[in-house]
C-alpha cells in the first residue's frame, strides 16, 4: 500500500479524504494536523498521523510519503503564508523525498484571479501555488472545483479544462476526485475543473489522460 500525506487533514473535505483512503485496499492515509489537540481523533480510529505546520519547516512530514494530497485551506485568514508559500514549501519538500505525486485541491478561478469579484487574493495565491507545482518537475494533477457544497454526493462529476459557467459539487464527490487522481491511470501533468454532473468520476479523469 502507498502511504498518502493528506495536508489539511481536519477540514471538512480533508476528513472525507482520509476516510476514503483508510477505506481503500491501495492506499495508506497519513493526516497532517496543525494542531496537538487534533491527533487523537485519527489516532482513535487507528489512522496515521503527523504534526506539522505550514509555516514552519516540513521536511518531516514528508517522510516515507509516496503521493501527497494537498485540501488545507487558511480560510482566508493567511491566503499567502498558508494557501501560496506553505503549499510551495511542501512542494519543495516533496520534491527532496522523492514524492510520486502530487495532487492539488485548487479552485476554479485560480487560472485567472484578475477576473474574479471576490476572493481575489485566495485566487491569486492558489494560482500561483498551482503554477509553481507545474514548474516543480513533480508528477502532479491540479483539481479545480466549483463552490463546495455539503450534499450527499454521487460519485458523478463534469470535467473540463476549463468551464465558462460556474457551478458547484458536493465535498464528497471533489473528495473522491482527489483519491481517484491518485492512480496513475488518471493521467498526469493535468489540469481540470469539476462541477456536479453526470459522468464517473474515474470516467470523467479517463478524458484528461
Amino acid at each position: 500500500m502507498e502511504n498518502i500525506l493528506v495536508v489539511g487533514a481536519n477540514g471538512t473535505t480533508g476528513k472525507k479524504v482520509v476516510n476514503l483512503l483508510k477505506a481503500s485496499q491501495y492506499f495508506n492515509p497519513i493526516a497532517m494536523v496543525r494542531k496537538e489537540d487534533q491527533l487523537a481523533q485519527f489516532k482513535n480510529e487507528g489512522i496515521d498521523t503527523v504534526l506539522g505546520d505550514l509555516e514552519e519547516n516540513l521536511a518531516h512530514t514528508v517522510k516515507n510519503i509516496d503521493k501527497v494530497i494537498f485540501a488545507a485551506g487558511s480560510g482566508g485568514k493567511k491566503v499567502v503564508a498558508v494557501d501560496q508559500e506553505g503549499a510551495k514549501s511542501l512542494m519543495d519538500a516533496s520534491k527532496k523525498a522523492n514524492v510520486k505525486r502530487f495532487v492539488m485541491l485548487s479552485s476554479m478561478g485560480a487560472d485567472n484571479p484578475d477576473a474574479a469579484e471576490d476572493l481575489k487574493a485566495y485566487l491569486k495565491a492558489k494560482h500561483n501555488a498551482d503554477e509553481y507545482l507545474k514548474q516543480s518537475n513533480l508528477n502532479y494533477m491540479i483539481v479545480r472545483p466549483g463552490s463546495l457544497t455539503n450534499e450527499k454526493g454521487n460519485g458523478k462529476i463534469s470535467l473540463q479544462r476549463h468551464f465558462e459557467e460556474h457551478g458547484s459539487i458536493t465535498r464528497d464527490d471533489v473528495a473522491q476526485t482527489l483519491v481517484h487522481s491518485l492512480h496513475e491511470d488518471a493521467g498526469s501533468n493535468e489540469t481540470f475543473e469539476i462541477l456536479e454532473g453526470d459522468t464517473l468520476i474515474g470516467k470523467a479523469l479517463d478524458s484528461v489522460s
